[in-house]
């Protein structure tokens, strides 16, 4: 899936891909954004627990969002294809101000939702301005091409990586998650390597991109974010490597990104603050 056709950038709603593991009690500031952008305590958010197998994960994201004054938050119990056909489930993504997936497994998001009429009215929803945050597996399936799996270790390899389609809010950026905590680098790098179209954007656990509008992005949350830059790559000897075989690129631009740092897509420019 590619991102929904709407040339009036400036009306997109923000993408907020979380690494996971999001502070939620003390000091829960990349959920009070979240909230904020979607228009405090007056607006509407469908949570989306798909990815996960706990039974009460969404209920427990319902609780949460009240807590911090949401009034109107609802889960949305999409476990088969033929819930993602729901009226019901289709009426409140169309009055939602903001959705939010939930961690677990992305091909459980992917294989579920992947095609169906909540994928697409979501899609066009966001084109049209509403908020879609993710974290963990709801933030890796935010982007075209998703990564589904891989290997830990800092050194790309080609079969290092699976990837899989997800949802399509953005083709500029690929997506991956509890970044330096699982050790992720290698994985990251294999996945542009075999797109080096896109920006690789490894989040570190409790911090998110806030990705406005036109695909600047904003660093909100207690770690780091790695952005990795394959734009002015000279070589890549991926169309040679065997199975198990390190991969060498040439001229990949690597950032390291806090609470308050920035970069722009258009520019390709890292912002300190």
């Amino acid at each position: 899936m590619t991102p929904s056709n709407n040339t009036d950038y400036s009306r997109r709603g923000y993408l907020v891909p979380i690494g996971g593991a999001e502070e939620k009690f003390n000091n829960p500031e990349i959920l009070d954004k979240f909230v904020d952008i979607c228009g405090g305590k007056n607006a509407r958010i469908a949570i989306i627990p798909t990815a996960s197998e706990l039974e009460d994960t969404g209920r427990n994201y319902e609780k949460l969002f009240r807590k911090l004054g949401i009034r109107h938050a609802q889960v949305l119990q999409l476990i088969t294809r033929e819930d993602c056909q729901s009226d019901r489930y289709l009426d409140y993504i169309e009055k939602a101000d903001g959705v939010f997936m939930t961690g677990g497994n992305q091909l459980r998001l992917s294989t579920t939702l992947g095609g169906t009429p909540v994928a697409q009215t979501i899609r066009r929803r966001n084109a049209a301005g509403m908020h879609v945050a993710g974290t963990s597996a709801g933030a890796a399936f935010m982007s075209e091409h998703m990564i589904a799996g891989g290997d830990e270790g800092s050194t790309p390899s080609p079969d290092m990586v699976t990837m899989a389609p997800g949802l399509g809010l953005t083709n500029n950026f690929i997506i991956d998650q509890h970044f330096r905590q699982r050790d992720r680098l290698g994985r990251l790098l294999t996945a542009l390597a075999y797109n080096p179209f896109a920006v690789g954007i490894g989040l570190d656990e409790d911090t998110a991109a806030f990705i406005r509008p036109g695909d600047d992005l904003e660093v909100v949350g207690s770690g780091g974010i790695t952005i990795i830059d394959p734009t002015r790559l000279t070589y890549s000897s991926m169309d040679r490597a065997r199975r198990g075989d390190p991969v060498s690129l040439i001229d990949v631009k690597l950032h390291i990104l806090i609470a308050g740092g920035r970069f722009e897509i258009a520019s390709r420019k890292a912002i300190a603050e």
